[in-house]
Parts: C-alpha cells; sequence; structure tokens
C-alpha cells in the first residue's frame, strides 16, 4: 500500500508539567537532553542525544489521573539505554523513583519503569543485540 503521508518517525513526545523550568532541567540533568527552543508560553523544546524531541509545556487545571502501565490512552515515554545496569546504577544516584524491578521488554530486551519529579511514568529499555 502507497501511503501518501511518508511519516518518517515520531518528531516529539509532551508532558505537561507543574513547573516548566524544573522539569525541562530534571530531563537535561538526569536523561542528557539539551535545552533546544523555549517558547514564550513557557514551553521548552528539548533535544535528546539522538535529535528527537520532547516538549515540556504547562499543565492546566485538571487533576492527574491515576495511571498504571495498562490505564487507557499514552502511557509512558521509554528511553533506550545501550547498557541497563549502568542505567540504573546512574539513575539511583539521581535519587529516582522506581516503579518496579527489571523485567523482560515485549519484544526482546529489559526494561524498568519509573517516574520523573512530576509522578509521569518513564522506561529505560536495553533492547536484545541484533
Amino acid at each position: 500500500m502507497n501511503n501518501p503521508l511518508k511519516i518518517k518517525g515520531i518528531d516529539h513526545s509532551g508532558v505537561a508539567a507543574n513547573d516548566v523550568e524544573q522539569l525541562a532541567d530534571w530531563y537535561c540533568e538526569v536523561f542528557g537532553y539539551e535545552k533546544w527552543f523555549k517558547h514564550e508560553k513557557p514551553v521548552w523544546m528539548l533535544k535528546a542525544p539522538d535529535g528527537t524531541l520532547l516538549e515540556v509545556m504547562p499543565k492546566d487545571h485538571t487533576a492527574r489521573p491515576e495511571r498504571t502501565t495498562w490505564t487507557p490512552g499514552w502511557s509512558h515515554l521509554a528511553l533506550r539505554v545501550e547498557n541497563i545496569d549502568e542505567a540504573i546504577a546512574f539513575l539511583d544516584t539521581k535519587g529516582v523513583r522506581w516503579g518496579g524491578s527489571v523485567i523482560n521488554a515485549i519484544g526482546g530486551g529489559k526494561v524498568r519503569n519509573l517516574f520523573d519529579p512530576d509522578g509521569n511514568m518513564l522506561q529505560i529499555i536495553q533492547r536484545a543485540k541484533e
């Protein structure tokens, strides 16, 4: 099937933050993002080492729902790492809140859930060598 959209991949994901500056700084310090562009709203576009973007924007008045990995809708942001054991050791030095232990990843590899300071679910994932 010829798809006229010709999607190249995911450009960015977005997270609504209690404090845009604080959460943007956390993603830069902990995961190596860099502050790429700031909009006056305030919104930060952060750039990962591979060039993908993360938008950190202010939250609105909506109450945060309680979520699990399986709650309907977008669930989490999975960040690929080269070595999950080294990543865990580093993240422990940053005092991250873990959401469980290392488990087998769907599709191969190892994965572990964690939460950012605002309570958003993240995963670090090491894919199996191909």
